[in-house]
């Protein structure tokens, strides 16, 4: 095997534009899964300063980036990932834009594209994180998101239920480091 480079299995739908207009359910993870965001108190979310930092950029996409929709209560930070549906308003910017593939070229940020969001999220996260806790360079957020195209009404409704239950979930969640 010796040089090859380990490729990663793209969970991206292939043939869809990630570009165009549409509702996204979004997971984001913490490097190594360090619970660094909040504490679940009875399944009460309580932020860290870090969390409060994620909270504050999450809906500050949407200010800098007009074709960006992101509901309140389509959001939780909990304390080592995040949930949020996002939707991409393919009037406003499907013209400018091409399409983008199910993933792109290291360097070559689509315009608008989720990844380019998601990409721009985490950085600036990562940076205000990094500078509270003076660790310049230092990964906040895991390589990579989950991702899922939401199709229809009935499946928004599933997100949002699963979004609003997920403290309550916390101590079964497999991602709790607590819970193993």
């Amino acid at each position: 095997m010796g040089n090859r480079k380990k490729q990663r299995r793209s969970i991206r739908l292939p043939a869809y534009d990630y570009a165009g207009g549409g509702g996204y359910f979004l997971t984001i993870c913490t490097h190594a899964r360090a619970c660094l965001l909040a504490h679940v108190v009875q399944a009460d979310i309580r932020l860290s300063e870090f969390g409060e930092i994620v909270c504050e950029e999450w809906f500050r996409t949407s200010t800098l980036r007009s074709y960006v929709t992101l509901a309140e209560d389509a959001f939780v930070v909990m304390p080592n990932h995040l949930h949020g549906v996002m939707w991409i308003d393919d009037d406003a910017v499907g013209a400018r834009r091409g399409r983008a593939p199910a993933s792109e070229a290291f360097g070559s940020p689509i315009p608008g594209s989720l990844a380019t969001i998601v990409r721009a999220f985490k950085s600036v996260t990562a940076r205000r994180i990094n500078d509270l806790r003076g660790t310049p360079g230092e990964p906040v957020w895991q390589r990579n998101y989950y991702e899922h195209v939401i199709r229809d009404d009935r499946a928004l409704r599933r997100i949002r239920q699963y979004i609003a239950d997920n403290p309550l979930q916390w101590a079964l969640d497999p991602e709790n480091p607590h819970a193993r």
